[in-house]
């Protein structure tokens, strides 16, 4: 019963709290969840978006390129154009055939238009085709979980202006080390993904470009419009060298994202083992919300509270790390060219284990319930304060660094000894253990403790050193204010970033359906 009232005082996280920032940051937080509200929208409309729709679109470019520039017969332009429209119809239709290769898509096509539709194929090859496609499903996926990665960074956002002031331990080679704001250990974990984004957006860059019209590695005789094209599919550049763009790039940027999936794992798996060292203790100051798919209960230990959310997500960053490693495994020792790591199936399915990843750490940052007054005794029954005395007595008095740190670790070895804590240390016990360390350390006989007993005590105090700390980037209030201030700037840049780029591609997209009608349907 005991165990079970504890856990009801722990405080929930809120879900849109006030804090240390104005409502300009506010609003930044409120619309980042908007947009990934409406990215569900985004995503059900771009599901079709496959190698199917691709090569439709690479077709479509084609006619209305190649009749504008002389490289097709106009008058045979709208019969093709008919002909590729019906094929595309039919795919969309319920159970209709979407091939996905060049060579399965063009009989469909000669089928609908005849052999002369084989036109179209002037200046281009499967090879420059098949890039074009891979990238361009590739930059959907990175755009997806673009979103997704906002969403969890504005959440940990969120949660660090909800306990900018919310003093817990914090821990190195896991043991207790120091105290610190918990607000700022979020934020130290929301750069690591903020790092995630802007390697997703240098990734997203080398693969925003066009393949089409470098044939098979080294051009053609056709004098191709590649820019137009590029256009018209959404891309704002060429790949700049024909041989690298099927034969090297296809191949490299499976493995980049790869690394960029592999980063994200990697930081969502850190964040939960922090956690789940908790667990291990018979009062853990943080814990997750029973209940809600978050623990389940053991089937022969009635007061164990699994954290099944924890291990799951854990497991899933794992996998997502797997599939990623994969990536470079599968490019590693072949020729340039070879088709082993360019599948584009494999490449969606790690964005997609990434986005569910997320997705679960995000339940995860839901589900926290902290303990304020757990965490503080955590610290105060422990010296992870020791260091403010060396430092307190090197700044204010003077006293070498390494003097001030061994008479501190005279206290703490004193203490742990006689099971002594922070609060319950005797100031005569301090003094007497100055005296000695600096008559080791420094020669000098007799010396007192500049610390006043009232000192000594405000030095040991774990709210006191993080309120305290000066140094940029530490937890004090008025850095915290800063850094959340700067992270709901960074969020605001990358959703204008993503925005300009989705907007891009779906402007490309209605460009070219409007110019392919008019082709079809001449006057």
């Amino acid at each position: 019963m005991k165990h079970r009232t504890r856990r009801k005082r722990f405080a929930s996280l809120p879900e849109l709290p006030n804090g240390l920032v104005d409502g300009t940051l506010r609003k930044l937080l409120v619309a980042a969840f908007a947009l990934a509200s409406l990215g569900h929208v985004a995503i059900a409309q771009e599901s079709r978006r496959d190698a199917f729709f691709w090569l439709g679109q690479i077709n479509k470019a084609s006619a209305v390129i190649n009749t504008d520039e002389g490289l097709l017969d106009k008058t045979m332009a709208p019969q093709i154009a008919r002909g590729l429209q019906s094929v595309l119809t039919a795919g969309d239709a319920p159970g209709g055939k979407r091939p996905g290769l060049v060579i399965t898509f063009e009989p469909l096509l000669i089928d609908a238009a005849g052999v002369q539709a084989t036109l179209l194929h002037a200046g281009r090859s499967s090879q420059d085709m098949l890039a074009t496609v891979r990238s361009a499903i590739q930059r959907d996926d990175m755009l997806r979980l673009n979103k997704q990665l906002e969403q969890t960074r504005a959440h940990l956002l969120r949660l660090a202006q909800t306990h900018a002031d919310t003093v817990v331990p914090n821990y190195t080679n896991g043991v207790a080390a120091q105290p610190n704001s918990y607000g700022h250990y979020l934020l130290g974990h929301l750069a690591g993904f903020d790092r995630d984004a802007q390697r997703l957006h240098e990734a997203f860059t080398r693969i925003d470009q066009s393949a089409m019209g470098t044939t098979v590695l080294n051009g053609s005789s056709w004098p191709l419009n590649r820019e137009r094209m590029a256009q018209y599919l959404g891309y704002p550049a060429t790949v700049d060298n024909a041989y690298d763009a099927a034969q090297i790039l296809a191949a490299e940027m499976p493995v980049e994202i790869g690394a960029v999936a592999s980063s994200i794992s990697l930081h969502v798996g850190a964040f939960i083992e922090d956690v789940m060292v908790q667990y291990a203790q018979p009062r853990p100051w943080i814990l997750l919300r029973e209940g809600g798919g978050n623990t389940y209960v053991s089937s022969a230990m009635p007061q164990k509270r699994n954290p099944g959310l924890l291990n799951d997500t854990r497991a899933n960053a794992s996998r997502v790390l797997a599939m990623g490693v994969g990536r470079l495994i599968s490019q590693h020792n072949i020729p340039p060219g070879m088709s082993d790591n360019k599948s584009s199936h494999d490449t969606s399915a790690l964005i997609a284990s990434t986005i569910s990843t997320l997705q679960g750490f995000d339940k995860v940052l839901s589900g926290l319930v902290i303990d304020p007054e757990r965490a503080l005794e955590e610290l105060n029954l422990d010296w992870t304060a020791s260091q403010e005395v060396a430092d307190v007595l090197m700044r204010k008095y003077k006293l070498p660094f390494r003097v001030g740190h061994h008479f501190a670790s005279a206290v703490v070895s004193f203490a742990k000894e006689r099971n002594i804590t922070p609060r319950d240390f005797p100031y005569a016990d301090a003094q007497r253990l100055y005296a000695a360390t600096v008559e080791r350390e420094m020669s000098i006989e007799n010396v007192r403790l500049p610390l006043s007993e009232s000192e000594f005590r405000t030095t040991l105090d774990p709210v006191a050193i993080v309120k305290n700390r000066a140094t940029a980037g530490g937890p004090q209030p008025s850095e915290m204010a800063r850094m959340i201030a700067r992270s709901g700037q960074l969020l605001s840049q990358d959703q204008q970033w993503a925005a300009q780029r989705h907007d891009r591609i779906e402007a490309a997209i209605r460009n070219l359906d409007r110019d392919f009608a008019r082709l079809a349907t001449p006057k």
